[in-house]
């Protein structure tokens, strides 16, 4: 068993190394920390961490570094619950209130998150999926070309070009908007895509022909909506803690580009009591990320939940990457659920 004061100098050994990158030995704790015991006691409760293979040696000498397990056990019983700075909060209120839309939302995301950690910030497009159509809007561009304009309840606007085969007058337009409107609106993109399908075959000729290539058109715009996607932002940030990752940094690279499997990462961390979810080292079975650490909370948007989160190496801030995403994740659900 681990005493009290064993878990106290685990706690510290993971603070330190964190913010010196140097293994940590008894001497130094002594020095800097008030533990009222003599540097041979304490290197008797660094031997206890040890044989718990939650601190270990990096090569031969006196410090000790944290292990996955150790990580593990400082971010569940020992990191300590640290609030955002006013000045950290206001630059979220301020940096994220001056968005337009869902796409500049998620993208100022990403980029306040990784300047406050210096992590790689990932955060997850609202499932749309799950969303529901609020509203097609159809603009003319040209004699033989359209824009639509596709909004869902979470608040996704996806604009694309349809060309057509004829031209077409506004009143003609104004009876496909309705047209199309009257099919789709409040149902979900599946449940969408089908009922498009549909239309033709239950209006006039006339304005079947008109209907047809716009509806075929909005299918595959819908289709292509329900992808799941990711932003990211800061992969420099890893370049800057190269050293870190042992051998090559080249495999973290190539695992955040696969964006499906982060996304099944995301989908299987499971939250803790404060909301926030966190998989260190061999915990995260993809190829590439054993030597980094993911958290993540959730987001609402409208219906849909997704994910924001970090990607670092194990040596990380814990208490206060935790504290960022867990605060940025509220921010996105206010901002978003409006």
């Amino acid at each position: 068993m681990v005493s009290e004061r064993s878990l106290e100098v685990l706690r510290v050994i993971v603070q330190d190394y964190v913010a010196s990158r140097e293994p940590v030995g008894s001497k130094s704790i002594v020095e800097r920390h008030s533990f009222g015991v003599s540097a041979a006691t304490i290197r008797n409760d660094m031997a206890l961490l040890e044989e718990e293979q939650l601190i270990a040696a990096p090569h031969t000498s006196s410090g000790r570094v944290p292990t996955d397990k150790g990580y593990r056990l400082f971010v569940d019983h020992l990191a300590e619950a640290r609030p955002l700075s006013p000045a950290q909060r206001t630059a979220i209120e301020t940096f994220l209130g001056q968005s337009v839309d869902v796409d500049d939302v998620l993208s100022r995301t990403v980029r306040l998150l990784s300047q406050l950690t210096n992590q790689v910030a990932l955060v997850q497009y609202p499932s749309v999926a799950r969303s529901k159509i609020r509203h097609i809007e159809l603009v003319s561009l040209a004699e033989r070309r359209l824009l639509s304009v596709l909004i869902t309840d979470s608040g996704a606007v996806e604009q694309r070009v349809i060309e057509l085969t004829e031209e077409l007058d506004d009143t003609e337009i104004a009876e496909i908007r309705g047209a199309i409107n009257g099919a789709a609106a409040g149902l979900s993109l599946a449940d969408a895509a089908e009922r498009l399908r549909q239309l033709p075959d239950h209006l006039t000729e006339r304005t079947r022909t008109l209907v047809a290539p716009v509806a075929g058109a909005l299918r595959d715009q819908i289709a292509a909506n329900r992808q799941d996607k990711l932003v990211m932002a800061g992969a420099a940030n890893l370049a800057r803690t190269e050293t870190d990752f042992p051998g090559s940094i080249t495999p973290v690279l190539e695992a955040i580009e696969e964006q499906v499997v982060l996304l099944r990462l995301f989908d299987e961390m499971a939250l803790d009591q404060h909301g926030v979810a966190v998989s260190i080292g061999r915990e995260n079975p993809v190829i590439g990320l054993t030597e980094t650490s993911v958290m993540s909370s959730t987001y609402s948007s409208g219906s849909d939940l997704a994910r924001v989160g970090l990607l670092g190496p194990l040596r990380m801030d814990y208490s206060g990457n935790m504290a960022a995403v867990r605060a940025v994740a509220r921010y996105l659900s206010r901002l978003l659920g409006d």
